[in-house]
């Protein structure tokens, strides 16, 4: 059994709870890379990455190259003399870096590959109304998420569940198959198996302000799958039109009233406490919001102190 050298590549949350997992199993992580620290917020204060706050805080040795092809950096990782890399939510790499150490490079990426492979995963597979989803670790290739698979593991998806809750779980699911994998390997027992693409493989595309825009003429279940695979982060949208009033919207959470209606797609309906919005095949009715310069809020909330005349429309 070939004893593991690691060098573990990630920046959020996510992959946080990945490389916990892995050190509490007491492997051998000779090293971190992150994203470089870089200023957000209105105050442009430098902020860490949730791999870095973790590494700093279990004193793991911490990389932040800007240039995976630098050679100072090259040399750098060298020097650590890793047998295996895993990568969890980090960036495409460069030959140079996926083929150093002899073991290979693996990734967990949280969907069942083929499909959904690209940047956003956990919000297309809910938004595309999924009634299951799962994760993989695969050994890297020169393709995105394309590389021959070494496990994969299956969850269902809750009819009511969020993006945020998914990924919670799928992290949890990933600590366990990540393990898996590093047993295999280490035993050498990993049989990787080529990815089987057909025409009918779907994408997970990086997440656009027009592609969280929401469309009310569309089904009311579609609408609501887009609220919740969209939500906490980086929340669904759309504007409300009232009293020559626009404002931007983000919706945060809703569910679906099947009820017949005559009013025009997007007409929106408020009693003292409760907020719908009219669509195809029913209602939308909203329970929590987000209004511009606002913190997000229950409808009720709102409802105290705004109202909505019998014209308001969302759009």
């Amino acid at each position: 059994m070939e004893k593991l050298r690691i060098v573990f590549m990630g920046t959020p949350e996510f992959a946080v709870g990945i490389l916990d997992s892995i050190l509490k199993k007491e492997y051998n992580v000779v090293g971190v890379i992150t994203a470089a620290d870089k200023p957000a917020g209105r105050g442009q204060k430098i902020k860490y990455s949730a791999v870095k706050e973790y590494a700093v805080a279990n004193d793991l040795k911490l990389l932040q190259p800007t240039n995976l092809k630098d050679e100072s950096f090259l040399e750098e990782l060298k020097a650590l003399n890793a047998n295996l890399q895993i990568v969890v939510a980090f960036r495409m790499l460069p030959k140079v870096v996926w083929a150093m150490p002899t073991l290979g490079t693996f990734n967990l990426h949280a969907s069942l590959l083929p499909n959904y492979r690209g940047a956003a995963p956990i919000n297309w597979a809910i938004i595309n109304g999924e009634t299951k989803t799962g994760v993989t670790t695969f050994f890297i290739d020169d393709k995105i998420d394309t590389g021959a698979i070494i496990l994969s593991d299956e969850t269902a998806i809750d009819p009511n569940e969020s993006a945020g809750q998914l990924h919670d779980r799928l992290m949890l699911l990933g600590c366990e198959t990540v393990n898996k994998t590093l047993a295999l390997i280490e035993k050498k027992e990993a049989k990787a198996l080529v990815q089987q693409e057909t025409a009918e493989t779907k994408t997970a595309y990086k997440l656009n302000k027009e592609n969280c825009k929401i469309d009310w003429t569309k089904p009311a279940v579609e609408i609501n799958n887009l609220i919740r695979g969209l939500s906490p982060y980086p929340a669904s949208w759309c504007y409300f039109l009232d009293k020559n009033e626009e404002l931007s919207v983000k919706i945060y959470e809703s569910n679906v009233v099947e009820e017949a209606h005559t009013l025009a797609f997007g007409s929106i309906v408020c009693t003292k406490k409760e907020m719908k919005i009219a669509a195809d095949g029913g209602f939308i009715q909203i329970t929590s919001l987000q209004l511009p310069g606002k913190k997000r809020m229950k409808v009720s909330e709102l409802l105290n102190g705004v109202s909505f005349t019998e014209e308001a429309k969302a759009q």
